[in-house]
């Protein structure tokens, strides 16, 4: 008899689990936009 829980099923993810693998990647992209950004208004205000 196989029981209906198993460990094959998939539980459910915590939002918080599902971005933090995400991070490294994620940081410094936003980081190198940002420093753009504000460049480009700085140079564009000058």
């Amino acid at each position: 008899m196989s029981s209906h829980h198993d460990d094959s099923e998939h539980q459910p993810n915590d939002a918080v689990e599902a971005i933090v693998p995400l991070v490294p990647v994620v940081l410094p992209v936003v980081g190198a936009l940002m420093m753009f950004l504000l460049a480009f208004i700085a140079v564009n205000m000058a």
